[in-house]
């Protein structure tokens, strides 16, 4: 065999390998290839413990006979019951005895702790013969309704109407308290009158002759002015208007925006109208 024919073998069982094997769905392992069996050493072992389930669940069934006791008022109850019954059914028979209190008016106590309801009798230690601990409940006297209407019940004054809160310039009236009806330490009606404090009221502003120069248009037109000639424009073509320098305009809003706590939005306005420059978001 020529190393050529070595080659093709080698490339063609490498490329078998790379393949993936599927079997049928009815394929079988061999035995030869399966799973030893582990070795069982014969260690004798002990048959199972007899189970006590069947002798215990007869017992459970069997009725058994329990002494409920009250100490206030005293009594005492001898019922039989199921260990199936829950404490919500042994209630139930407790109040189907003569004289038995009612089941909201009940509440069983073991050594202490309280039955619940939806638990069975089987659930706590109990057997037959033993005692139970019956608590009752004070039963909750309806509250007394008066027939009789005083003055003061007969004549309601009506609720007083709350007024909304006063705006910012608005002025806040005055409060007027007026005594029950039925109150007796006053022999005779009054009105009591109560002026709240109003708030401060800004002063207004004397308007000085500064004021009314800065206000006016024209003033600002002629500060404009006054700016380009000492920040000159730079050098432009001749079929072009003259573009304003950018430290004259910077001069200008630092200026304006000084004086704009002495000016009113409306003026604000009309300056930069009449001179030309708009500020951020127009103002």
């Amino acid at each position: 065999m020529d190393q050529a024919e070595v080659a093709f073998l080698r490339t063609y069982t490498s490329t078998l390998a790379s393949q993936a094997v599927t079997y049928p769905d009815t394929y079988q392992q061999p035995p030869e290839n399966g799973l030893k069996k582990v070795p069982v050493l014969p260690i004798p072992v002990p048959p199972p413990p007899s189970s006590r389930k069947a002798a215990t669940s007869s017992a459970a069934l069997e009725p058994i006979t329990l002494t409920f006791k009250s100490l206030k008022p005293p009594a005492s109850y001898t019922i039989t019951v199921h260990p199936t019954d829950t404490i919500a059914q042994v209630k139930t028979r407790l109040s189907e005895q003569e004289g038995g209190p009612s089941v909201d008016a009940q509440r069983l106590l073991l050594k202490g702790k309280a039955m619940a309801d939806g638990k069975l009798l089987r659930e706590y230690p109990i057997k037959d013969g033993d005692t139970v601990n019956l608590m009752l409940k004070a039963a909750s006297a309806p509250a007394a309704v008066s027939t009789s209407l005083t003055p003061s019940s007969a004549s309601v004054p009506p609720a007083p109407i709350v007024a909304p809160a006063p705006s910012r310039h608005q002025r806040i009236p005055s409060v007027v308290l007026s005594p029950s009806p039925s109150s007796e330490a006053f022999s005779a009606e009054k009105d009591i009158t109560l002026t709240l404090d109003e708030p401060p009221r800004t002063p207004t502003p004397d308007l000085t002759s500064y004021h009314a120069a800065i206000s006016r248009p024209d003033f600002w037109v002629r500060f404009l002015d006054f700016l380009d000639t000492e920040f000159p424009p730079p050098a432009h073509p001749a079929n072009l208007s003259p573009a304003r320098n950018p430290d004259a305009q910077t001069a200008f809003e630092d200026f304006l925006g000084v004086s704009k706590s002495k000016l009113s939005p409306g003026q604000i306005a009309l300056i930069r109208e009449k001179v030309g420059i708009m500020g951020m978001s127009g103002t």
